[in-house]
């Protein structure tokens, strides 16, 4: 249930009044004097070893390579959860999944979605006098009352859900066409999906453009390399790993876009870019699928190539050019990060589980994360926690990949079991070698830990918007 002490539109009133201001959290590091802009570049299903700088091979990403040259490298970031809706409510809301109600996939059939009753970091910035605007997959609720322009964005241009959720002989009988929605309404269906990622980049463009004058959001939620994977003629062929690499050298070419032109309107020390994925690679697709580099297993597990995924932070003049950050962060944190540098604070009437990470990001020497822990759910059952350098498995069953697919047709799983197993992350970060026999403590430590976050979440979730039924 909720606990807070006040409603929704009256912490936003009081965000835009600068009441909020007076609750920022005493960091020791100068805010900009210039609101900052922010864009949000986010993948689908892009792997941790899918970029350039984290040592992918097939095929180049100059822009993102460029990013990080030019900004930090965060290795050791985490999605909240290793599949799509979830991953992205954590990014909004600055919380778990299971904390607002959101900890698995949505369909075209689904009558839930983010509820109106929370917080966006979109909302957090628009009190702030910030244009906001959405350009891709949303994957929060494709009902109008959970679109992005009901949730703090001004325009919204893309896929309501995945670009795979289409009519097929998989697919239950009346399965609705995919659409385009431009704002709250359908434009187009079944788009020409080669041109998605250059019509997203466009229309992210042409947004900044318009906005150069005053602060800016833009979250640009790209649907590729989702499958079916689809790329323009431009990069056709371009790669040497076949049509996926085509796919992420077009995603690394829009990056380049929006570099450029921040470049060109000379934004580019007001803006702070930050680059990552929602999860790790779909590794059932085998040829096209990605690669979670040196990292175990992929999608839909809470191993690390599930969840720890490439992030790139650029802010020139700001964040230290070539740095690496190997602290703990999380994609719930960008919230209050991003409500710190724009002078307020996220919503204090409510449990927020993302931290202030702009030390890390700021370069400040001896930083450590925010985290003392982090969690690891899939659905709604918390399947291990990292504390430190430690990673604790519990008990579960996960997705292992027996066979994988080729030509964009899926491969097969096989059940994988793993007992409570304890993994020391900087030495192995491939988890393969078990100390849980060799430290108990350790393991009991967390186990502790693990249980009593998982209660008190249980007790502190919200729930997720409803559809409203006719009267």
């Amino acid at each position: 249930m909720y606990s807070r002490t006040c409603d929704r539109r009256t912490f936003l009133a009081a965000l835009g009044a600068g009441a909020a201001t007076l609750a920022l959290p005493a960091r020791g590091d100068e805010l900009p004097a210039r609101k900052p802009n922010f864009v949000v570049i986010l993948t689908d299903d892009q792997g941790y070893g899918d970029v350039g700088c984290f040592g992918a091979e097939g095929f180049e990403t100059p822009h993102l390579d460029r990013m990080a040259a030019e900004g930090m490298r965060l290795m050791d970031f985490y999605s909240a959860a290793p599949v799509c809706t979830p991953s992205r409510a954590a990014l909004m809301t600055g919380c778990y999944p299971l904390r607002v109600g959101l900890p698995d996939v949505l369909f075209p059939q689904s009558k839930i979605g983010l509820n109106p009753e929370e917080i966006t970091i979109a909302e957090i910035l628009k009190a702030q006098g910030y244009a906001t605007g959405c350009f891709g997959k949303w994957h929060l609720g494709h009902h109008p009352e959970f679109l992005p322009m009901r949730h703090g964005f001004d325009e919204y241009f893309g896929l309501p859900y995945s670009n795979d959720m289409i009519p097929s002989p998989e697919r239950p009988p009346g399965y609705p066409e995919l659409p385009l929605i431009d704002g709250e309404e359908a434009i187009e269906t079944n788009p020409d999906q080669t041109q998605l990622t250059t019509r997203y980049t466009e229309r992210a463009v042409q947004f900044i453009e318009r906005h150069k004058d005053e602060p800016f959001f833009v979250y640009l939620p790209h649907s590729m390399p989702h499958v079916p994977l689809f790329v323009s003629d431009k990069f056709a062929g371009k790669s040497r790993q076949g049509l996926y690499g085509d796919v992420i050298m077009e995603i690394d070419w829009s990056v380049g876009r929006i570099l450029d032109t921040l470049k060109r309107l000379d934004l580019d020390e007001h803006t702070l870019v930050f680059f990552s994925s929602d999860n790790g690679p779909w590794l059932i697709y085998g040829d096209h699928a990605g690669s979670a580099g040196r990292l175990r297993e992929g999608k839909t597990t809470t191993f690390d190539g599930g969840q720890r995924v490439p992030g790139i932070a650029r802010w020139p003049g700001r964040i230290p050019a070539g740095s690496v950050c190997r602290e703990v962060a999380a994609m719930f944190d960008l919230l209050p990060t991003f409500a710190h540098l724009a002078g307020s604070a996220p919503p204090a009437d409510r449990v927020i589980d993302g931290r202030i990470i702009w030390p890390l990001l700021s370069g400040r020497l001896g930083v450590q994360s925010p985290h003392d822990t982090f969690y690891f759910f899939r659905s709604d059952e918390l399947q291990a926690v990292r504390a430190g350098r430690w990673k604790l498995h519990l008990p579960h069953t996960y997705n292992r990949i027996e066979t994988p697919g080729t030509g964009g047709k899926p491969g097969k799983y096989a059940q994988g079991t793993i007992e409570s197993a304890l993994f020391y992350l900087p030495d192995d970060p491939g988890e393969t070698r078990d100390f849980a026999a060799a430290q108990p403590k350790v393991v009991e430590r967390l186990t502790a830990m693990a249980h009593a976050f998982e209660q008190d979440l249980i007790a502190d979730a919200r729930p997720p918007g409803v559809l409203a039924e006719p009267e």
